[in-house]
Parts: C-alpha cells; sequence; structure tokens
C-alpha cells in the first residue's frame, strides 16, 4: 500500500533508531537531559533565537505561544485556514481564555490589507488584540510557501500596533528548501516560532518553540501546565537531531515526488488542484461530481493500492514524505489517472 495520507506517517529509518538507542539521557524536568539540551540549543541557534523547548507536539508548541502572548481575553489574528484553529481542538479558548480572529486569505497567505481593520479599538467591550500568528508552509492553503515579502510586511504592521508574531513552522523546513531563504532570515521577522520534527523529517515524535529567553523559560512553565514536562526524553530528542542532520536537504525529493502527484491530478476531468500549483510535498485537490465524493475517490484509490485523505465532502489531500518513493509516486498517478 503506497500511503499518501500525511508526512506524519513515517517510521524511524534504522539509522536513527540507533541514535535513539545510544542516546545519553537524564532527567529533562531536572533540565538534566544532555541530547533534549543539545537539541533545545542547536535548534535556537538555527533560528537565531536565544532558547528552544522541546516539546511533544507540534500543537503544544503552538499553544505554549499562545499562552506567553497572550492574557485571557485577548484575541489573535490569523488566516481562517490555519492549523491553530482548523486543528488544534479549540485549545486558545479551552487552555488560555483566548480568541481568534480568522481572517480569510488566498491560499492560506495574508496581506497587510486584510488585517489593517480588523484590529479592536482600546474599549472594555472588546477583547485585545494581541498576536499575529501566520503558518509556513501553509498545510490547508496546499503547502504553501509564505512570500518572505508579505511576511515582512505584515511583521511590520503587527509590530507598529504593538503586537507579537508567532510563526507556525511546523514544515518551515519544506519552506527553507522550496524557497532558498535560510531559518534565521524567516524568523527573524516574529518573537517566537515552533517547528516539528514529526513532519516531512521522519522523527517519530516532537516539535520546539524557539524564542527569546523570557519566553521560553515562562513557555517551560505552560509546558508542565499543559502536560508536557517529560524525563528522559533524550530517545526522543535524537531522533530529531538525527533528522536535522540528514532530513532536510532530501526533502527537494518529497517536493519533486508531489509534482507527479500533482500532474497526474492536472490531467483528470473531474479533478481540480487547489492551488493549482504544488511548491512543497502537499498535494491538495478538490473532487466535481462528475466522480462522486472524495471519500468515494479515496475508496476507489485504495483499491489500487493508494491512501489519499479525505478531509471533506469533496476535498483530498496527498502527501509525499520519506517513506515514498519516486517509483511509488508514479504508481500513485497512475492510479489516479485510472479514475476515469
Amino acid at each position: 500500500m503506497i500511503d499518501l495520507r500525511s508526512d506524519t506517517l513515517t517510521k524511524p529509518t534504522p539509522g536513527m533508531l540507533a541514535a535513539m538507542m545510544a542516546a545519553a539521557v537524564g532527567d529533562d524536568v531536572y533540565g538534566e537531559d544532555p541530547t533534549a539540551n543539545e537539541l533545545e540549543r542547536r535548534v535556537a541557534d538555527y533560528f537565531g533565537m536565544e532558547a528552544g523547548l522541546f516539546v511533544p507536539t507540534g500543537t503544544m508548541g503552538n499553544q505554549v505561544a499562545v499562552r506567553v502572548h497572550c492574557r485571557p481575553q485577548d484575541e489573535v489574528l490569523l488566516e481562517s485556514t490555519s492549523h491553530v484553529y482548523l486543528w488544534e481542538a479549540g485549545a486558545p479558548a479551552a487552555l488560555s481564555g483566548v480568541t481568534l480572529r480568522q481572517v480569510d486569505g488566498r491560499f492560506g497567505v495574508l496581506d497587510v490589507a486584510d488585517l489593517e481593520d480588523k484590529l479592536h479599538p482600546d474599549d472594555m467591550h472588546s477583547v485585545r488584540s494581541r498576536l499575529v500568528c501566520l503558518e509556513n508552509t501553509h498545510n490547508r492553503g496546499g503547502g504553501t510557501v509564505y512570500p518572505l515579502e508579505k511576511v515582512a510586511a505584515v511583521s511590520a504592521w503587527a509590530r507598529s500596533h504593538g503586537l507579537a508574531m508567532h510563526l507556525d513552522g511546523a514544515r518551515v523546513w519544506n519552506a527553507v528548501v522550496a524557497s532558498g531563504v535560510g531559518l534565521k532570515e524567516w524568523a527573524r521577522h516574529f518573537d517566537t516560532v515552533s517547528v516539528c520534527f514529526s513532519k516531512g523529517l521522519g522523527a517519530p515524535v516532537g516539535s520546539a518553540l524557539v524564542g527569546p529567553k523570557d519566553l521560553i523559560a515562562h513557555g517551560r512553565r505552560v509546558r508542565k501546565l499543559f502536560g508536557g514536562a517529560m524525563r528522559q526524553v533524550g530517545y526522543l530528542a535524537a531522533a530529531c537531531l538525527y533528522a536535522l542532520d540528514r532530513h532536510v536537504g532530501r526533502l527537494a525529493e518529497d517536493h519533486a515526488n508531489a509534482k507527479i502527484i500533482a500532474e497526474a491530478v492536472a490531467e483528470v476531468p473531474g479533478l481540480r488542484l487547489v492551488p493549482p500549483v504544488v511548491e512543497t510535498n502537499l498535494v491538495w485537490f478538490e473532487v466535481e461530481p462528475s466522480l462522486g465524493s472524495a471519500r468515494g475517490v479515496a475508496g476507489r484509490l485504495r483499491e489500487k493500492g493508494v491512501l489519499v485523505a479525505a478531509l471533506g465532502r469533496n476535498v483530498i489531500r496527498a502527501v509525499t514524505h520519506l517513506d515514498v518513493t519516486a517509483d511509488q509516486c508514479r504508481r500513485a498517478a497512475d492510479a489516479i489517472r485510472g479514475l476515469v
């Protein structure tokens, strides 16, 4: 079975497993896990930030960021299809008493013009606009790489209004490989950045939040509050370090393989790429009524040995990753063409 449902489905490589077994560990709650400490230091350095915090999931990384930037009754401005809004279970409201102001963009991308009339007045009747959250690459936007000039413009606007900036950079590694823009250049426009090691990089578990020392120190307390303090976590941190050393550059292969899938989708009457250009490893497409429903098309592809994710009545996502080869993607493309 060729599994294209998500890039979180990868299994550790033999080399990664060996690195995990050989990891030096200690009690991270006491700050004594050397491998976790090394991961936090290195990731912070990669982004030009002062400190890093290892967390088990990308959702926790984002929610720690929301908590350290905001107080109850504050508001986050973000694109309406952002992961923080769609797929984090209402956590800002439930965990931090924070509301989300959804702003419609284009394939996940916002301009300053989309935001400038969204600020609330300084009035006791209103929530307080406090944080802008961007996502790069943007999952529901089709793996779109956020144009750097738009990031810079939004950041300058936000800071001119006293707003903090957070980047959901779960797949920022893909943005770096696709655009050639380095991590520090992306990060300098944000106060905090969350990154994921189990999307694309092949680690079994793990994300990190990076930012200024004071915010990360506060974040460590919030991580405890959210149940994310861990003990001999170096075994997991070792997998993340292995992935950073070996699996970032190869993301270009995933991007090339995604284009193989996208070309097949574009050739099939009744399927439509959304967005029409695939930039990274995510291929989102819509199913027109002539072909049935997304679930029905996914079922037909399953019968041909290809798994994709039906994520709406007429929406499908296919994701390339470490555990699918170019040959498998060509076979998957043939199965897609075979739908008609």
